[in-house]
């Protein structure tokens, strides 16, 4: 009797080992997100199911170009590709990105760009016009979809503030057949 109760007195902790390392995990290191959407193809495709990093932007910031999942305005969590860091002066014309009046090649538009027959995939604008300053503030990134005729994306809800970036994401582990890292 004795030795069934040590058994399933074990058996007990070693669950709830389980249950706490997995919500450490799950809250604080990696969380799974599924693409909601066609705005980030064709990097992304909908209902794509990835991992997110969330211990990489404790330590560290996001960088240009960057796939990342943040909450937004909506109470829904958007996953985007970071343009602009703070500081950075931005503006689209001829369907290239300037960024400190410095071209900027994009290459997983690249795709896209060769369809698009009625125009440039990304309508011309300067940050001014978009969120009313030249720069990008201090403590917010400028993100973008991927499919920039069908995103809504900081040209439309603004400036993601830092504190609302919950990680990084470039993990696809669903479906199997597209398993990948993206870049």
């Amino acid at each position: 009797m004795a030795q069934k109760k040590n058994e399933f007195w074990e058996w007990t902790k070693a669950l709830i080992i389980a249950v706490i390392l997995a919500a450490v995990i799950r809250y604080f290191l990696f969380a799974p997100i599924v693409v909601d959407g066609l705005s980030m193809m064709p990097t992304l495709h909908d209902q794509d199911r990835m991992i997110v990093n969330k211990l990489g932007y404790k330590i560290g910031e996001p960088e240009r170009f960057d796939i990342v999942v943040f909450h937004a305005p909506e109470n829904k969590d958007y996953i985007k590709r970071v343009i602009g860091l703070p500081g950075d002066k931005l503006e689209y014309r001829n369907d290239t990105l300037y960024i400190n009046g410095k071209a900027y090649e994009e290459p997983y538009l690249e795709e896209y760009k060769k369809q698009v027959i009625d125009g440039p995939l990304t309508d011309p604008f300067t940050l001014e016009e978009k969120i009313g300053r030249e720069t990008v503030p201090e403590g917010h990134i400028f993100v973008m979809g991927d499919n920039r005729r069908y995103s809504k994306d900081s040209r439309h809800i603004g400036t993601v503030p830092l504190g609302e970036v919950l990680g990084k994401t470039s993990l696809i582990y669903w479906p199997i057949e597209d398993i990948r890292l993206v870049e």
